[in-house]
């Protein structure tokens, strides 16, 4: 809210008649790629939800999008994933003792 509260100030204090330029946005047919593999692998996580358990799931999905929203290293990836997995597991399961599938890995 603040963020958009600053863009209305700044536009109002433009001159009139100014408008702000924008650069060319992204191809429309990669956009609209990257959005279906988006969707597409949120739906794939949430049907393999329960048979892989939380914390895979977790990892893999987060692998998945960051592949797809463009991080080609995957060494990074992984690294971001397990991260991410790790770091929300104890935070839910652990500490909130929230119950979540624990898959055929057990966690």
């Amino acid at each position: 809210m603040l963020l958009a509260g600053l863009y209305l100030v700044s536009l109002r204090l433009q001159p009139q008649g100014a408008t702000p330029t924008q650069e060319p946005g992204p191809e429309i047919p990669a956009a609209k790629k990257q959005l279906a593999l988006f969707l597409g692998a949120m739906a794939l996580a949430t049907l393999l939800y329960k048979p892989l358990g939380y914390p895979l799931d977790s990892f893999l999905l987060m692998l998945a999008l960051l592949r797809i929203l463009g991080m080609k290293r995957w060494g990074f990836n992984v690294l971001i994933s397990l991260a991410t997995a790790v770091a929300s597991y104890f935070l839910f399961v652990q500490w909130l003792d929230i119950p979540l599938p624990k898959g055929w890995i057990g966690l």
